[in-house]
């Protein structure tokens, strides 16, 4: 399979938001076509029919909450359609109210994740997530956010407190937005990496693919549940145009 890339990026990548970095935007921009919609959603779409336990995950408790991120999706981006949706690439297909989760992996380019309060953490209670980078949907599922961040190394217990307020603080229609910087030796989206085999580490100055992730974190205002969605851009080093992060 030829490589999924893009040609440029929303945001400037040479001017990085560390950990937690978190910025507010429009409710209008969460959801994202760009020039790699095509390629991502047919990858998306084999991934879900040939690996669908590996790329999608849900609990009873989320059920509802998944229901209405799609019916959230559906309203912002497809008019309000309830029965079929035309993509903006012309593709149509049908919305299964049933299976909520396989529905948006088919509508959207972001992975979505669900999160839901339990006790004083927020748990990882659902997810379709197509393009991990280096980690398992099967090894955080059901997992607060301390656990899901157990292999980050910037990840300390500061970095835990202040994520846990940012996903007990964000309110309904104020959404908050940050983005990654990684370098990768290869372009392939779906990299799910064991935390017993994590990625080999790359030479930032000569590796050839830059992967960044827009990563949103809004509010559901029915079930309150927290939806985390991550917007993947693999690009070429040329595409940066000197760009480059820690320039």
């Amino acid at each position: 399979m030829s490589n999924i890339l893009q040609t440029s990026l929303p945001y400037d990548p040479s001017k990085p938001m560390p950990l937690p970095g978190i910025s507010s935007f429009e409710m209008k921009d969460w959801l994202q076509v760009d020039d790699a919609f095509p390629a991502q959603m047919a990858e998306r779409a084999r991934l879900l029919a040939d690996q669908r336990d590996t790329v999608l995950a849900l609990d009873n408790s989320a059920f509802e909450a998944a229901q209405e991120l799609l019916e959230t999706v559906l309203d912002l981006t497809y008019d309000g359609a309830r029965n079929r949706v035309t993509r903006p690439d012309g593709v149509q297909g049908m919305v299964d109210h049933n299976d909520p989760m396989g529905t948006l992996g088919h509508l959207v380019q972001e992975d979505l994740c669900i999160l839901q309060k339990t006790g004083d953490e927020h748990v990882l209670t659902g997810a379709v997530l197509c393009f991990p980078a280096s980690w398992r949907l099967s090894e955080k599922f059901m997992k607060p956010l301390i656990g899901i961040h157990d292999t980050v190394d910037d990840y300390d217990e500061g970095i835990a407190k202040r994520v846990q307020r940012l996903f007990d603080g964000v309110q309904v229609g104020r959404p908050l937005w940050r983005f990654n910087a990684l370098w990768y030796a290869d372009a392939t989206l779906h990299q799910p990496h064991s935390v017993d085999d994590r990625r080999k580490q790359v030479d930032d100055a000569t590796a050839p693919y830059f992967r960044s992730e827009r990563q949103c974190i809004i509010r559901l205002p029915k079930t309150r549940a927290v939806v985390f969605s991550i917007h993947t851009y693999m690009l070429a080093r040329a595409s940066l145009d000197g760009k480059n992060p820690g320039q």
